[in-house]
């Protein structure tokens, strides 16, 4: 494979730029480019070893002092001979460190070229790397937690240990399927029965990580909704930390979605301050309230919000009885005023309820109390493998539907034959999961979604 080059840090002013060189002719490329202050060519150095010198252009003259740090094969992130140059962080003088680079035989690298080579020479597996991104991508520090374990294999070893179950009923079923002259016991239908119908509880059980490992990833898809003039966009600013919403004593001043997303604690929330619901007769408003119930029919999380300062009325009742039994809070606003609002029913009919002023920011603690209940406390360990995105989900779905097939087969008396050859198709969607046998389109439609340098 060529030896390539990127910019690894953000294309932005800092203290420090990083490029990156990974492949055959990375020690060459340095040896052309940088003049060591002790004279050691980067090729004489060991892997894991830090020069200072400058790097010159094509008339040998100085363009920047930089440290060139050298990671040799296989010890290193790629798995290839690596070198990365620390130059100062401007963005003209990193580009043209790049250049010069580019110019003595780097080809420049593609989007998640430099993970995608780790993975094809085995430093990590397809999971490991979609950790990689997730890491670069993590908003809080519940994401970044289950980032982490993804990088460092724990839905790899999830899926191993469920791969293996089906390798072991495999070769008990070919041993006795080809080797009929040799000592080997028979297959028992009930104890295969048994063994599979384990399989299917641990695959439903893995694929039952993914809501959740979903909204960790993704932050928790989040609707403010409730009556005109509750507060719900004084809420929505309250939370935002600055004015996204237009706060005014007017009935139906939201009409459209107002979206923002924001870390509350360990989690993200992607908010939407919905238009408020009531009957009217304006057109437009009328239009936000019916994409306020759209709304509320998709969400994560429902914060219904009520104004302590008056009563409920017949919409609010209507609204509580249409989110019942889904993820809400109840949000009793203005408790700085008079409380005319029947706490009792709201207590009777949400298991979580928080009281708050927005107007002075109070309250927003127990917010964040009542979250990390729902979201965080008692969930999966990160540790065990928690699925995050929609590809793991497919592979583990088409798992799940070939082990279902497998034991159906049995049940109706077919030959083991059909057994085993649902049994291998699930194997390849696991290694298809873990990249052990993912197809090119898969894996580069995986590596696509990298940022250039990584």
């Amino acid at each position: 494979m060529a030896t390539i080059a990127a910019v690894a840090t953000p294309d932005a002013v800092g203290g420090i730029s990083v490029i990156r060189i990974s492949g055959d002719k990375s020690l060459e490329i340095a040896d052309a480019v940088f003049e060591a202050v002790n004279n050691v060519k980067p090729s004489q150095m060991q892997g894991y070893t830090c020069s200072y010198g400058f790097i010159n252009d094509s008339e040998n003259k100085h363009v920047d002092d930089v440290v060139l740090t050298v990671f040799r094969a296989p010890k290193s992130y790629t798995g290839e001979d690596v070198v990365e140059i620390s130059c100062h962080g401007g963005r003209y003088i990193t580009k043209k460190i790049l250049r010069i680079v580019l110019k003595n035989g780097a080809e420049p690298a593609m989007a998640g070229e430099f993970t995608k080579r780790a993975f094809l020479n085995g430093k990590l597996s397809l999971t490991q790397a979609e950790g990689v991104m997730d890491v670069i991508s993590s908003s809080g520090e519940s994401q970044l937690k289950y980032a982490n374990a993804l990088k460092d294999g724990a839905v790899y070893r999830r899926i191993t240990g469920i791969k293996n179950q089906l390798v072991e009923i495999l070769g008990n079923l070919a041993a006795w399927a080809d080797f009929p002259e040799e000592d080997v016991p028979e297959v028992d239908p009930l104890t295969l029965s048994d063994q599979i119908d384990r399989v299917v509880n641990d695959l439903t059980k893995t694929i039952a990580t993914y809501d959740h490992g979903r909204i960790v990833r993704e932050g928790i898809n989040t609707v403010i909704c409730g009556k005109p003039n509750v507060g719900k966009s004084t809420l929505m600013n309250c939370l935002s930390g600055y004015q996204r919403s237009i706060v005014t004593d007017i009935a139906g001043t939201t009409r459209d979605v107002i979206e923002e997303s924001v870390v509350l604690g360990d989690l993200t929330l992607r908010l939407s301050d919905t238009a408020g619901i009531r009957t009217t007769d304006d057109v437009i408003e009328s239009m936000g309230v019916d994409i306020a119930y759209q709304r509320i029919e998709q969400a994560d999380l429902i914060l219904a919000v009520f104004d302590c300062t008056s009563e409920l009325d017949e919409k609010e009742t209507e609204l509580i009885d249409k989110i019942f039994n889904k993820n809400s809070i109840a949000i009793i606003n203005k408790i700085d005023g008079e409380n005319k609002i029947d706490r009792q029913f709201i207590s009777d009919k949400f298991r979580y309820v928080v009281e708050i002023s927005a107007k002075n920011e109070e309250g927003t603690d127990k917010l964040v109390s009542v979250l990390n209940e729902m979201f965080i406390n008692n969930r999966s360990d990160a540790d065990e493998g928690i699925i995050a995105n929609e590809r793991q989900k497919c592979c583990l779905e088409k798992a799940l539907d070939n082990v279902n097939e497998a034991y159906d087969a049995l049940n109706c008396g077919m030959m083991l034959d059909a057994v085993t050859v649902c049994l291998d198709s699930a194997v390849e969607s696991l290694m298809e999961l873990t990249g052990e046998k993912a197809s090119e389109t898969i894996v580069n439609d995986v590596f696509s979604r990298f940022c250039v340098g990584k």
